[in-house]
């Protein structure tokens, strides 16, 4: 079993633009994913399961609803504290982050934003305590890019909803308590936000086993068959899916911080193994091409440090815009994949090994550029803004 013994790079001293309460989070949540996550990691990722086992231990370091407030479980945490927390998460594996991005900014802030007190009451201490596992079902097997256009249909029978469809590629999907799922109105086609039990009448879940990324985080389909949910369990009704799609900006958020965890992780074991490994009676750190290879990660990596604390800034005024949530997200697991492929090489034949975190993030990072919006959508996304002119 390797040690995890990671230093954070830090080249334009970032860490002196965060607040003790800042870095007091990050380091803490740091501590965890050395001491709990990097040990079973590996295997876990190998077998394609996600290790249930850390669910009380995530909860106890506030990972989930940490920005919401106590009196609802959270930790009240401003979102560059959350964004660190995240990259610290992601740096262990995306599959803890997912699970604690879905059910912080996903499911418990959107009950917290668009819930009575009945739904607040019932669900958000539960599930910030790990007590309940939540999902939430935006994207269908035909339409991710395009949710406006979703299939799942509801309609209105005696005291309850009747839904049918399916939602694809849902994280925490075969294992979730309650999912927050979203449905096209069979009368007006207005939108709607139901939250499912596991056990409602005509509600089933299956699993995505054949899947060479995120293999630790279990992802799955969400089945409704003429399911039946009572109708004090309706979050909340729209008529436009912007409402849907402005949930996703902590989400996105999220992976723009937590995947510079990643940058950060894969940069420090290839500079560490740089100077371990000797190649014709020399360290490989004093060929002038692995230089270049590691000076060009960390100026990337300083780069989005940075973009993630002044859009962290931005979110904590109310002032960012879900454009520049894109932005990021884009550019940082853009800057991400390609530390990761650089460390990779530079690690030679053992970067594709369990032996080294490497090929493991690597390959989350394949999914990471289409999760949340692909990389060419957040691409058109900024595009409109700065043009003026959409290319959807």
């Amino acid at each position: 079993m390797r040690k995890d013994q990671f230093e954070s790079p830090d080249y334009y001293m970032v860490e002196k633009l965060f607040s003790e309460e800042q870095i007091i989070v990050r380091d803490a949540t740091r501590q965890w994913v050395k001491e709990y996550v990097s040990p079973v990691i590996e295997d876990c990722n190998l077998k394609g399961v996600f290790p249930k086992e850390l669910i009380k231990g995530i909860a106890e370091i506030g990972g989930f609803g940490a920005i919401l407030p106590a009196k609802y479980g959270g930790s009240e945490l401003d979102l560059i504290s959350y964004g660190l927390m995240m990259q610290e998460l992601e740096r262990g594996d995306s599959s803890i982050r997912v699970m604690c991005s879905i059910q912080t900014s996903l499911v418990m802030n959107n009950i917290y934003e668009h819930g009575n007190e009945f739904h607040k009451d019932e669900f958000l201490v539960k599930l910030s305590k790990g007590e309940l596992i939540g999902s939430f079902g935006l994207s269908e097997p035909g339409h991710g890019s395009d949710p406006a256009s979703m299939q799942t249909r509801h309609k209105i029978d005696g005291d309850h909803y009747i839904i049918n469809g399916s939602k694809m590629w849902i994280g925490n999907a075969p294992f979730c308590d309650i999912a927050l799922v979203w449905s096209k109105s069979n009368d007006n086609n207005n939108y709607a936000c139901f939250i499912v039990h596991r056990d409602d009448p005509g509600f089933s879940t299956a699993k995505i086993d054949k899947k060479w990324s995120f293999r630790a985080s279990e992802t799955g389909e969400l089945i409704f068959n003429n399911c039946k949910v009572h109708k004090k369990y309706l979050l909340f009704e729209s008529d436009s899916i912007n409402s849907a799609l402005s949930s996703l900006n902590i989400a996105r958020y999220a992976v723009a911080c937590g995947s510079i965890g990643i940058a950060m992780e894969c940069y420090d074991v290839a500079l560490k193994y740089s100077n371990e490994r000797i190649q014709f009676g020399k360290k490989i750190s004093s060929n002038q091409l692995i230089q270049k290879k590691l000076v060009d990660m960390i100026t990337e990596i300083t780069k989005a440090q940075l973009l993630n604390w002044k859009l962290g800034l931005m979110m904590d005024d109310g002032d960012a815009t879900f454009e520049q949530i894109s932005m990021a997200k884009r550019n940082n697991v853009s800057v991400a994949y390609n530390v990761a492929r650089n460390a990779r090489q530079i690690l030679g034949g053992m970067g594709i090994t369990a032996e080294y975190p490497v090929m493991r993030h690597l390959i989350n990072l394949e999914t990471l550029i289409t999760y949340q919006g692909t990389d060419e959508i957040h691409t058109l996304i900024t595009g409109r803004n700065i043009t003026g002119v959409s290319a959807f």
